[in-house]
Formats: structure tokens, C-alpha cells, sequence
């Protein structure tokens, strides 16, 4: 779906961020014996960014199923929905803001997901999955159909700009601790490789 190199690159890129996460859910899960099964945050943000590294991989290759889409949009949400009690209960401002740009990568990845066929529109691909260029030699109406409502555009600029923005907060966190600056580091890259991704998917 996504044109070489892009492909490569993004899905060098969610394979590191889902095997940083997987580690760290990993060594959190052995490392404490307090609280039982029940996870901690860290731990469900963790699990989150694993699925979401694999579906984007995915995202990247393949076109899914509707039913898959669907699934994938109500695991996401959630994963959004599970993460709402943790803002009630954050370590200072950054850690709020964190919180906060973890349920907006969420909400990113649903709008992906959803608009997929809205914002590959332009691309030429057709249902099959097959180049439409017989399309883009047509009349005005022909490609009136295959190009993205504007009001799409507007939307998916405006999450470009958030994971943009998420990306260079987690840098600033990286770059200002001392501790987890690894985990950090991968959730700028997360954010930045969604940023990427959403910006391909409607050029």
C-alpha cells in the first residue's frame, strides 16, 4: 500500500517501537511481584503501542478486510477508553501530557484506520486494490471521485500536526531525563512514524 522505500523504513521503524515495548512490558512484568495481574499503566500503554507497532505494519503491506478494520478500530478504542482513569491520577504535568498524547496516537490510529479509503483516494486505487488510471483520464466527475473531500484533508492535517507534536515532546523527554530515555525515544518514534504514515496515505 505505501510506496518503496516508505515501505521498508516505516516498517523498520514499528518493528523497533514494538520490540522497545514489548521489552520493557517484559521486564516490568518480571521485575514486580506487588499488585498481582492487575496491569499498571506503564504496562497497558506498553501492550498498546505493541499491537498498534503491528498494526501499522500491517497497515503498511496489506490491504485488511472491512471486518478486520472494524476490529481493529474497537480494539484501539479501548485501548483509549482504558487509559482515561490514568489522567486522574498523573505524576506531575509531564506525565499528564504523556498520558495525554498516548489516547491522541489512539485516536490517530482509529482515524486512520476509518479514513483509509477516504484519504488513499487520490492515489488511484480502486477497490481491488488495482490502479483506476483509466480514471484519471476521464472527465472532471471521474476525478471528483477518486480525490479526497476536502474536509478529510483538513482532519488529517490536524493529527499529522498532533503526532508531529507528540514526537518532539517525547524528544524533549528523552533529552531531559535520565531514566526511561529509550521508552521515550520509541514513543517519538511511534508518533513520528504515524505522522509519516498519515501524511503518505494522502498525498
Amino acid at each position: 500500500m505505501i510506496a518503496t522505500p516508505w515501505d521498508l523504513i516505516l516498517t523498520v521503524v514499528f518493528v523497533v517501537t514494538g520490540v522497545i515495548c514489548l521489552g520493557d512490558l517484559i521486564a516490568r512484568r518480571i521485575g514486580r511481584t506487588a499488585n498481582g495481574g492487575r496491569l499498571e499503566d506503564e504496562e497497558l500503554i506498553d501492550i498498546n503501542h505493541v499491537v498498534m507497532s503491528a498494526a501499522m505494519i500491517l497497515m503498511t503491506w496489506i490491504t485488511v478486510l472491512d471486518a478486520v478494520t472494524w476490529a481493529q478500530i474497537a480494539l484501539f478504542a479501548i485501548f483509549a477508553f482504558a487509559l482515561l482513569p490514568a489522567l486522574t491520577r498523573p505524576d506531575g504535568f509531564p506525565r499528564l501530557v504523556e498520558l495525554v498524547g498516548h489516547i491522541m496516537l489512539n485516536t490517530a490510529m482509529i482515524w486512520m484506520l476509518a479514513a483509509m479509503p477516504l484519504l488513499m483516494a487520490g492515489m488511484g486505487m480502486g477497490g481491488d486494490g488495482e490502479s483506476t488510471d483509466a480514471g484519471h483520464h476521464g472527465g472532471g466527475d471521474e476525478m471528483g471521485l477518486l480525490a479526497t473531500p476536502v474536509w478529510a484533508d483538513v482532519v488529517n492535517v490536524a493529527f499529522i500536526i498532533a503526532c508531529a507534536a507528540g514526537a518532539l515532546w517525547w524528544l524533549y523527554r528523552a533529552a531531559m531525563t535520565r531514566v526511561h530515555r529509550t521508552h521515550a525515544l520509541c514513543h517519538a518514534l511511534m508518533a513520528a512514524g504515524m505522522a509519516a504514515m498519515l501524511w503518505l496515505m494522502n498525498l
